[in-house]
């Protein structure tokens, strides 16, 4: 199992790289051939609700409306917000709709003035705009197709938040500008949600053969964020029709608080322990502690304090996206093996982290990008460390094989005679005892190699040690063990159904050029008995170094048999 899990890697590394690259293609595209922004953009001046106002006579003459100060300084309320002049039919063969951001309020009612001095108004129900929401979480109203044209925009915002502003984003599009940007929008939606699932459904088949942790939080993390895209983008509108407007705005907060906490665990469950010790690690923790709670609180109370809230969330996930310059550092400095996968899975989070913490604040103004550059950075996020996980998953192999191939060398090692490269006694009994069936032993002594070692030396002696065991090792069939059991005695067991000949083994000695030609020959004990235990195998040797002594006593150079009897 783990050997096909292993070979998946290659293709799927191949597959995510084109999805990357396809991605990244795409999320970097401009925005006119994307269409996230559909439509020609509306200049919106507001003035506070003071109660008992006209609708007919502000849209008419708009001239206590305030065009310069920013939005976000009136503070929360009801308030009234007026387009600037349009001067266009809404017709049945190009109807114009109205695109506006969807953000936290209490109702919503759009007043559209015509040229023949009509005035027709639409307003929100307890779901608020979820009846309006297009892909991209864009409220989307239709203009009443009249023969007049339309002169001007109104809105009345009642129980504005007013977070990022009351009202933004204001675009006047033509029916085929929204068609195409929500057919935009659901390819990038749709082509995510597909790679999402694909590699959660990977990652856990991956899990089923490996068993790795940090594969689990992976998936935690993949399956979030798709949870969070399909708020955030509106889809969960769709889904749910009777779903309030400002309760998916709060599972949003939930949702996003959830995924950063979870990509931070995933991380350290990613990278060697090391990078995570010490402060490092509680800071860490507290962070993501900080991001799920607060995202929770939101959730749980809005719009009780909802700036503060909204404040201390943005606060922490700036803290969030901020622990990613530490960990590379430290990653850096103790050379981690993932440095670098991890410097481009984290890098789009931590830039959107800065860019929606400035819009946030106000320093940036706002901007349909950003408010989804969320979803946009933890794209790329995921789609990288699924690389991550396909390099990690390498590694991890290569060093089990690292691992294998150390412990099978050191076991080699230990089971075999350093001189000649032959089993030694101790890895030759473990395999010979406890063969099944009838076996062939065969001991072998080399004649006078006490003198063989005067005449060339240890190191000749060696040589020719090491000339003989190549001899034995190349002369027999397969499966049957040869080693070196002494100084110059060597062993060679085979089944006795296939009996090797003593006396071919003699005759191709003489025939072996030993090293300074020095002329060598061996003598030869054999038995045939079972090794079913120790005390076969005792009994049986006892028997061919009989046999062997009595070949040495007949005068060297020859082969004595005996029968296991004789023991």
């Amino acid at each position: 199992m783990r050997r096909v899990a292993f070979g998946m890697l290659g293709g799927l590394k191949n597959c995510l790289l084109a999805l990357a690259a396809c991605t990244l293609l795409w999320c970097g595209a401009p925005a006119w051939a994307q269409a996230g922004v559909a439509g020609k953009p509306l200049r919106v001046c507001v003035l506070r609700d003071t109660g008992g106002m006209d609708a007919a006579a502000l849209i008419r003459r708009p001239g206590r409306f305030d065009c310069t100060t920013p939005q976000h300084q009136f503070g929360p309320g009801s308030y009234w917000a007026v387009s600037e002049d349009i001067d266009q039919r809404s017709r049945s063969r190009a109807p114009l709709n109205v695109r506006i951001a969807s953000l936290w309020q209490q109702g919503l009612t759009l007043h559209v003035l015509y040229s023949d001095g009509s005035i027709h108004s639409q307003g929100t129900d307890a779901r608020g705009v979820t009846p309006y929401i297009q892909l991209g979480a864009i409220v989307e109203q239709p203009l009443p197709r009249l023969q007049a044209r339309v002169v001007r925009l109104m809105w009345h915002v009642e129980g504005a938040s007013n977070l990022r502003g009351i009202l933004l984003g204001a675009r006047l599009s033509t029916g085929q500008q929204s068609e195409h940007a929500n057919l935009s929008m659901a390819a990038l939606y749709a082509g995510f949600a597909g790679l999402a699932i694909a590699l959660i459904i990977y990652n856990l088949a991956l899990w089923g053969a490996l068993r790795h942790r940090f594969q689990l939080y992976y998936c935690m993390m993949v399956g979030l964020l798709l949870a969070y895209t399909f708020s955030s983008s509106g889809a969960l509108a769709w889904a749910w029709p009777d779903i309030a407007n400002n309760t998916r705005l709060r599972i949003n907060y939930l949702l996003v608080g959830s995924t950063g906490t979870a990509a931070l665990v995933f991380a350290r469950s990613f990278f060697e322990e090391r990078i995570f010790a010490g402060w490092l690690g509680r800071y860490a923790t507290w962070v993501g502690v900080a991001v799920t709670g607060i995202g929770l609180f939101y959730f749980l109370t809005a719009p009780f304090a909802i700036q503060a809230v909204d404040l201390a969330f943005t606060c922490a996930f700036v803290a969030l996206a901020a622990a990613v310059v530490p960990v590379l550092w430290r990653a850096w400095r103790l050379r981690s093996n993932y440095l670098w996968l991890f410097a481009i899975a984290w890098g789009a989070p931590l830039l959107t982290s800065v860019l929606r913490a400035l819009a946030n604040i106000h320093i940036l103004p706002w901007s349909f990008w950003i408010d989804n550059s969320t979803i946009l950075a933890m794209i790329v996020e995921a789609i990288v460390s699924s690389l991550a996980v396909a390099y990690r998953i390498r590694l991890l192999r290569d060093e089990r094989d690292d691992a294998i191939e150390r412990e099978v060398m050191m076991r080699r090692l230990a089971d075999t005679d350093p001189l000649t490269g032959l089993l030694n006694r101790r890895a030759f009994l473990h395999q010979a005892i406890g063969r099944i069936g009838e076996q062939l032993l065969l001991i072998i002594d080399l004649d006078h190699f006490k003198r063989v070692n005067e005449t060339l030396g240890h190191d000749g002696g060696d040589e020719v040690l090491r000339v003989f065991a190549r001899m034995l090792r190349t002369s027999v069939p397969q499966g049957t063990l040869v080693a070196r059991i002494g100084g110059e005695e060597f062993a060679i067991l085979t089944p006795a159904e296939a009996p090797i000949e003593p006396e071919a083994l003699l005759v191709r000695l003489r025939q072996m050029r030993m090293p300074f030609d020095v002329q060598v020959t061996a003598s030869i004990g054999t038995c045939r008995g079972t090794l079913a235990s120790e005390v076969d195998w005792k009994a049986l040797y006892r028997v061919a170094d009989a046999a062997l002594f009595e070949a040495k006593s007949a005068g060297r150079d020859r082969v004595r048999h005996a029968l296991r009897d004789a023991a």
